[in-house]
């Protein structure tokens, strides 16, 4: 079943009853307009709504759409990797709802969990590994960050070296969540103009960056979206 249909249908069976007109507008815009609109593969559209439901602590929303994610290109290895790498960038007493959550659906599917480990790294090599990550992204200019302070030391080793290290999603993959995360959430416009420099030299364009944000216009609504179209631009004059 498409993303259209699943999701005007999830949508439906909990707002038909109660409020039809919203349900109407609702489902015409987010899932007819917008998604018919926005030239993008339906596991990249997935992933980044399940982001930015993370980022914006859309719980009841994103256990509506990680249903219609799972069947529409994104596998539960990948949902589970965008789940563990929003701690990094929302904290974990804002992700540990979404373990809840996540456990539950993909139990109720016949998912076996745990899941096959993605780890690549271990508590030896992680910092290691982490700045190699990082200098990969970001540019040699990140060759020794760790030694600039705690803080420092810790993106290498536990952003960098515990999450983007791990198997399930690629680079790119894992910049574009990100950018979403940090989108959502607002105020962090500084994070987000670094990771849309990333995003560009990864090969995220800003065409594709553009569209990831329309997309998920519905979810997140104006304003951030605003913002974040404001920084894409922001990112390209210095790219």
């Amino acid at each position: 079943m498409s993303i259209k249909e699943a999701a005007q249908r999830a949508h439906a069976n909990l707002l038909n009853t109660t409020d039809p007109e919203a349900l109407e507008r609702i489902n015409h815009f987010a899932f007819e307009e917008v998604n018919d609109e926005i030239d993008l593969p339906e596991r990249t559209k997935m992933l980044s709504t399940l982001a930015y439901l993370l980022g914006m602590q859309g719980k009841e929303e994103y256990e509506v759409m990680l249903p219609v994610a799972l069947d529409n290109g994104v596998s539960p290895v990948e949902a589970k990797e965008v789940l563990y790498q929003a701690v990094d960038y929302l904290g974990l007493g804002r992700v540990f709802p979404f373990f809840k959550i996540t456990n539950e659906i993909l139990t109720k599917r016949g998912v076996k969990l745990p899941l096959p480990g993605q780890a690549t790294t271990n508590m030896d090599n992680r910092l290691t590994k982490g700045e190699e990550t990082q200098m990969r992204l970001f540019g040699p200019g990140m060759k020794d960050f760790a030694k600039k302070g705690t803080i420092n030391k810790w993106l290498v080793d536990n952003c960098f070296g515990d999450y983007y290290t791990r198997k399930g999603l690629d680079d790119q993959d894992r910049e574009m969540i990100t950018f979403c995360y940090l989108a959502a959430q607002g105020g962090v416009e500084p994070q987000l103009l670094a990771h849309a420099k990333a995003n560009l030299a990864l090969g995220n364009d800003a065409e594709f960056l553009k569209k990831i944000v329309l997309q998920n216009v519905p979810f997140i609504g104006y304003p951030r979206s605003l913002n974040a179209i404001t920084v894409i631009n922001e990112a390209m004059k210095n790219n």
